[in-house]
């Protein structure tokens, strides 16, 4: 008896030091170590999958901690607007960075506005010389300038402040952005192999490709014109009273540029009828305004979206998250958005429940029923101002997009 209490009191003793012991092996500085490398690892490992290292670095503003927090159940995933039933991303299109003729300026400028639970989606195009109030500033600039200010000496905050003006112009909040240049574009349109258009008439821009801009490094011919200035000044009449003149003033030089760099072979045209356009011939459709005009060219950019995206279903690849990313990974730089990973997964999962949406489409253009005017020459060039001179009838339009009256003018000519 007395041998089996002795032996309880060893066994006893043996299991307090085991377990003193396996206390001790957690408390261990190399346990703490690898758990720490297997932590990593995950990180990584979950990074590799979502393509941290290239679609969420090149094209998404958000980081890898954040994106990942949104994978934990009960953490918030709703996107901005989604609340309200109605979400506003801002699409902008340009020339690209460090490319010359104003590479970063916005000549494109699209708001999309999805109402999902309405199976609704409207489009709205902002001409690039609406002038407006740069933000954060009391300069009055042309709209696709705000752009170019917010990316000049390394800033970064072009769609930033793309979106603040936006919001001044529309009266409604502008949820997201994203802009892609000319060469995204192209990638964009041959990587889903072309895109179908039929054209009741042949389609000719015969001026816009060749015309001269101010001298740059790539506008290097001389034409012997100038760009105007308009200069206003006080100056005393006959009657002695001080009135206010204008007058033009030759300020910078006039170039073309040389034969082998136009761009669409300095002159671009498309026969009627049926026909599929790669990347190249795409972009000088939706760029051409020199034989009709900007507001055209809005027209025709939104008819591009709506080919783009019924080409993109067709093909299956807006029921494949993997395949736009895949597609937004080889695009790499040439698009940029303030929304980050898990955004883009949700808006892409939203917007895939709408594939038959009801299309809303407005350009503001120089009209009555366009809601803006042309003031007259002035020193900022040509410009255009909302009617009444207030945003009054343009927040009226956005507000209620989905059941005004269409335009009557939307069908690009």
């Amino acid at each position: 008896m007395f041998y089996f209490k002795k032996q309880s009191r060893n066994t006893s003793t043996a299991t307090r030091e085991n377990y003193v012991k396996k206390e001790r092996f957690y408390r261990k500085k190399s346990f703490k170590i690898t758990m720490a490398v297997l932590f990593v690892l995950i990180l990584v490992g979950i990074a590799s999958s979502w393509k941290t290292g290239s679609v969420l670095n090149k094209i998404s503003s958000g980081g890898l901690l954040s994106n990942l927090t949104h994978i934990i159940p009960g953490v918030n995933d709703e996107l901005r607007g989604e609340k309200d039933g109605r979400i506003n991303l801002a699409i902008l299109g340009m020339r690209g960075s460090n490319m010359p003729g104003g590479g970063t300026l916005a000549d494109s400028i699209i708001i999309v506005s999805i109402a999902s639970k309405e199976n609704k989606v409207a489009m709205i195009s902002v001409p690039r010389d609406l002038f407006v109030t740069v933000p954060g500033t009391q300069d009055k600039q042309k709209i696709n300038a705000v752009h170019a200010y917010g990316e000049e000496n390394g800033k970064e905050k072009g769609l930033k402040n793309m979106k603040i003006a936006l919001e001044e112009v529309l009266g409604m909040p502008i949820h997201y952005a994203a802009s892609i240049n000319f060469a995204g574009f192209k990638q964009l349109v041959d990587a889903i192999g072309g895109v179908d258009i039929s054209l009741e008439k042949p389609f000719d821009e015969m001026a816009q490709f060749n015309e001269a801009h101010v001298c740059d490094s790539f506008f290097t011919i001389p034409t012997g014109k100038w760009q105007n200035k308009i200069v206003k000044h006080h100056e005393t009449n006959a009657a002695g009273v001080s009135v206010m003149v204008s007058r033009k003033i030759p300020m910078y030089p006039l170039c073309t540029a040389p034969l082998s760099s136009l761009e669409c072979g300095g002159s671009f045209k498309l026969p009627a009828g049926k026909q599929t356009l790669n990347g190249e011939k795409a972009l000088c459709y939706v760029r051409s305004r020199a034989t009709s005009n900007d507001f055209e060219r809005a027209k025709r950019q939104q008819q591009m979206m709506q080919l783009v995206k019924d080409k993109m279903l067709s093909m299956g690849t807006l029921t494949d998250f993997s395949k736009i990313n895949g597609m937004l990974d080889s695009l790499g730089d040439n698009v940029r958005t303030d929304m980050q990973l898990w955004e883009m997964q949700k808006f892409y999962d939203l917007y895939k429940t709408i594939p038959d949406a009801q299309i809303y489409q407005r350009v503001l253009e120089d009209s009555e029923e366009g809601l803006l005017y042309y003031p007259g020459e002035s020193a900022a060039g040509y410009i255009l101002l909302p009617r009444g001179d207030n945003y009054d009838k343009i927040h009226e339009m956005a507000q209620n997009i989905f059941t005004i009256a269409p335009q009557t003018d939307i069908k690009p000519k």
